[in-house]
């Protein structure tokens, strides 16, 4: 695939890096702050990043098995999380190619639908399993987790970013 003009290219990711930036989000995500309706997933950005820039190593199985997770932690119906996950997982696989034309700012663009689909998604869920409206503010998650896209994608993609070794002979 060309590149697009002004894009460096990024070295190969680690896989370690990978998961444990994957274990960071979900030890964030898991920190008893007070879990309002506003705070925004952690985990569901940083698993929509790798979806998109190594869609081989993080995949819906990835967004199930931790989606899994934090439905045991939040005592949450078994499977809500894991679904909106692995939805939102295959909703990245659509727009990877699309994606990788954009900036980050731009593809925080491209995200927010998808991470407020998601927060209406759960808020259905919980609203059949619940009963309740829980209020507008439950979807607000989705808005900050866009508005954290291009400073996570920054950080994630940083270590890529690095040269190995100055070569004075090598043309890129």
């Amino acid at each position: 695939m060309i590149m697009p003009r002004g894009q460096p290219l990024l070295l190969p990711v680690n896989p370690g890096f990978i998961a444990g930036t994957l274990v960071l989000a979900l030890m964030f995500n898991l920190l008893p702050l007070g879990r309002g309706i506003w705070m925004p997933d952690m985990l569901l950005p940083v698993l929509a990043i790798w979806g998109v820039r190594e869609p081989q190593r993080v995949g819906m199985g990835w967004a199930f098995v931790l989606g899994l997770c934090m439905d045991v932690h939040q005592a949450a119906l078994l499977g809500q999380h894991a679904i909106v996950y692995a939805l939102v997982m295959f909703g990245v696989g659509l727009l990877r190619r699309r994606m990788a034309w954009f900036n980050l700012l731009e593809q925080a663009v491209q995200m927010l639908p998808l991470f407020v689909a998601a927060d209406v998604l759960q808020l259905l869920m919980r609203m059949l399993m619940r009963g309740g409206f829980p209020g507008w503010g439950a979807l607000t998650p989705g808005l900050w987790e866009a508005l954290l896209w291009p400073l996570l994608g920054w950080l994630l993609l940083l270590p890529q970013r690095q040269p190995l070794e100055r070569d004075d002979n090598r043309p890129l």
